[in-house]
């Protein structure tokens, strides 16, 4: 018997096709949206009728790392929808020979698909980006949204976020969220955890500590800023204990942090403020060196 794929997680961009006229089989489930405008739309496909398409030049796969996506694909869902036509018996894979492969160690009998009717990828890119700013994702569906784009429909980062607009340090921001161990991305993923607590959570390297932060977010309810500041102790201390209990800090004068929320509004990123016996820091976060040239720029230098 076939595992079953977590409700209502892991569409991604199957969320950026309409599901009000949505067909059912017998059983109600959900089966084909309707269709885009160039004929291309989104299903939930038998995985034995995909077959690999004869021109993809790669041949070998990674038996562990199939496996990882695997155990993420039942937890999470999949995130990015593989990419087929149809065929004369069932449909060939244009894209995500990798993510079809990783279904089938999974045991799951269908798999998330956008049906591509027409040879012109350009044509399904830029309906997807149409789409993509007016449709209601949680995070982390934007983040493998937005990584679909760049990867599979050969969108830049420029274009996307033009056409979404958003800002290139939101896209970078967002895209690092696919970097979070699975059951955080499942808390994300599912609501319990906010894109906030999400980037609070990046700050840290290892992914045990990851979890536990969120695990602790959760249980103690903390705030985004509360999650910061123990992510920012924990990077600061020597990693014998995860989470570090709070030191006495002295406490922000609200006119200095609202000049760190000035800037953070002005540079649109992080802006960290902190206070010592006898200095202060400042810090600015940036996501790359694109960004960090993008920054510099605005500070006139």
């Amino acid at each position: 018997m076939s595992a079953a794929r977590p409700g209502g997680l892991g569409r991604g961009l199957g969320e950026l096709f309409q599901r009000t006229d949505l067909d059912e089989d017998q059983g109600g489930h959900q089966r084909a949206s309707a269709p885009m405008p160039d004929g291309s739309y989104f299903a939930e496909i038998p995985v034995a009728e995909v077959s690999p398409n004869p021109r993809q030049p790669r041949q070998s796969f990674d038996e562990e790392s199939l496996t990882e996506l695997a155990e993420s694909i039942k937890e999470v869902g999949l995130l990015q929808p593989i990419v087929v036509r149809k065929a004369d018996a069932g449909y060939e894979l244009i894209v995500g020979e990798r993510r079809w492969r990783a279904h089938q160690v999974a045991g799951l009998a269908e798999i998330p698909a956008i049906v591509r009717a027409t040879e012109d990828g350009h044509l399904l890119r830029d309906a997807l980006l149409e789409n993509l700013h007016r449709t209601q994702l949680n995070p982390l569906e934007e983040a493998a949204a937005y990584q679909q784009l760049l990867e599979d429909f050969g969108c830049s980062k420029e274009e996307l976020a033009a056409r979404v607009k958003k800002s290139r340090p939101h896209i970078s921001n967002t895209l690092r969220l696919l970097g979070l161990p699975t059951p955080v991305q499942r808390r994300v993923a599912a609501g319990i955890l906010t894109a906030g607590h999400a980037r609070a959570i990046l700050v840290l390297s290892d992914p045990l500590e990851q979890e536990k932060l969120a695990q602790r977010i959760v249980a103690e309810g903390l705030s985004v800023r509360a999650a910061e500041e123990v992510a920012a102790l924990a990077t600061r201390e020597p990693a014998t204990d995860v989470l570090p209990r709070r030191r006495t800090a002295r406490q922000v004068p609200e006119q200095v942090q609202a000049y760190a929320v000035g800037l953070a509004d002005r540079l649109d990123t992080r802006v960290q403020v902190s206070l010592g016996a006898r200095k202060g820091r400042l810090t600015i976060e940036f996501a790359d060196t694109d960004d960090l040239d993008r920054i510099m720029q605005m500070l006139g230098r």
